[in-house]
């Protein structure tokens, strides 16, 4: 079983990571760290490279050029029962084959732990990460049958279930409303806290800032930025990345910035 994560480690490193695509060069010589006890968002315009570095980082893509490890060692290094114990994946979209019962989904996120000590404790943390995302009401319902959003949340339950230190999230709030983000993003906040490093692809940049300790930017292929939010995601930077004007203001409570896009008088009228 894997050691416990040392807060700061890098459980999950690019290093001038290429990747190509059809011919095409998604990722351009990229280096960027995760690190136990932090929240790092990606972000960035469509075809920016996000989703590719997360299955990279996870080791579901081989690169072209460069090297990812996980948890201190190179991916290849591990087997997939290996990395099953280190890290959680969750896809941007969840489709399964067959109509599982909710809770019978959930549950499939233990299955890494089979034949291990931990697995006496699957049923608990098949609840618990149920409560987490507000699924345990449709337990026995089948997934094929639920909504968008409800779907995302049992996804994200598996994931939990998992309880591998790295979680590697892509565009989880997509298909939620206003109060399953937010409780999406307080549980990845609650990850980190407990020591898991948690890398989520956003496309929200209000959201990314209030909840990331860090915020890579990513714009054609590259990291065109990577810091604190406060830091990094300013106007003129946005501007440039989006190829949309931008405003950048600090929330009159919190002082964390939002970002909205800039609209002149003519888009009022």
């Amino acid at each position: 079983m894997p050691a416990p994560p040392v807060r700061g480690d890098a459980l999950a490193e690019a290093v001038g990571l290429r990747v190509r695509l059809g011919g095409r060069e998604v990722l351009a010589g990229v280096s960027l760290a995760a690190r136990a006890g932090e929240v790092l968002a990606l972000v960035g315009p469509n075809g920016a490279g996000k989703s590719t570095l997360l299955a990279a980082l996870a080791a579901d893509l081989a690169p072209a050029e460069g090297a990812v490890r996980v948890c201190g060692r190179p991916a290849t290094d591990w087997n997939a029962p290996e990395l099953a114990l280190r890290r959680a994946v969750l896809p941007q979209s969840a489709a399964l084959s067959f109509p599982f019962p909710v809770e019978d989904v959930v549950r499939m996120g233990r299955a890494p732990w089979a034949g291990t000590r931990p697995a006496d404790d699957d049923d608990r943390i098949v609840r618990e990460s149920m409560a987490a995302t507000e699924v345990g009401a449709f337990a026995t319902r089948s997934f094929a049958a639920l909504s968008g959003g409800e779907r995302a949340r049992v996804a994200l339950a598996r994931v939990l279930a998992q309880r591998a230190p790295l979680l590697l999230l892509d565009e989880p709030t997509a298909a939620l409303d206003l109060r399953h983000q937010e409780l999406v993003l307080r549980i990845c906040r609650e990850r980190a806290a407990a020591g898991d490093a948690v890398v989520v692809v956003l496309h929200d940049l209000s959201l990314a800032a209030a909840h990331a300790d860090r915020v890579a930017v990513l714009c054609d292929g590259t990291v065109a930025a990577a810091g604190a939010p406060g830091d990094v995601l300013g106007q003129a930077l946005l501007s440039e990345v989006y190829r949309q004007p931008v405003e950048v203001f600090p929330h009159p409570r919190t002082g964390v910035p939002v970002i909205t896009p800039l609209r002149g008088r003519e888009d009022r009228d």
